[in-house]
């Protein structure tokens, strides 16, 4: 696939189901009325200090997305309205062909026009393609996390 064969635009209605297909196959793990939920708190919030971007190849099909948001305090960040990389998927057929660059190049400039002037993200330990698809567009490692858990 030749990157100038897909266009990045902001979330329509008509996106809808494609959206919760997609962020299904990111964020497997979560159930399907907390995935809706919080696709109801990002409509309600949309273009404020919520943004999902979506890659449409020349057929018309969603190939991927990004949402992105603005946070108030991101650990590791000098000011306190970040954007943020909330989570990006491109399907695996698309991969390599520029879509997650500029989902993220969009979602900066989203951020950008909101007044932010640092954009962060987070990928989960042992999640490498995650953090080497970060680093290719120029984002630090600031600080590793992990968390613990035990139950009483």
């Amino acid at each position: 696939m030749n990157p100038r064969q897909f266009t990045v635009r902001p979330l329509r209605e008509s996106d809808l189901d494609d959206w919760f297909r997609l962020r299904k196959k990111l964020w497997d793990e979560t159930a399907d009325d907390d995935q809706r939920s919080e696709m109801v708190d990002i409509l309600d919030h949309f273009d404020e200090s919520q943004y999902v971007l979506f890659a449409e190849t020349d057929q018309g099909r969603l190939a991927g997305f990004l949402e992105a948001s603005i946070r108030p305090f991101v650990e590791d960040c000098h000011t306190d309205h970040v954007g943020y990389l909330e989570g990006w998927y491109v399907e695996p057929e698309y991969r390599k062909n520029g879509i997650g660059r500029e989902l993220v190049k969009q979602a900066e400039a989203w951020a950008r026009s909101k007044g932010c002037t640092e954009m962060a993200s987070d990928a989960e330990v042992g999640n490498a393609p995650s953090l080497e698809a970060h680093l290719n567009l120029d984002y630090k490692v600031t600080s590793k996390l992990v968390h613990l858990r035990k139950e009483l």
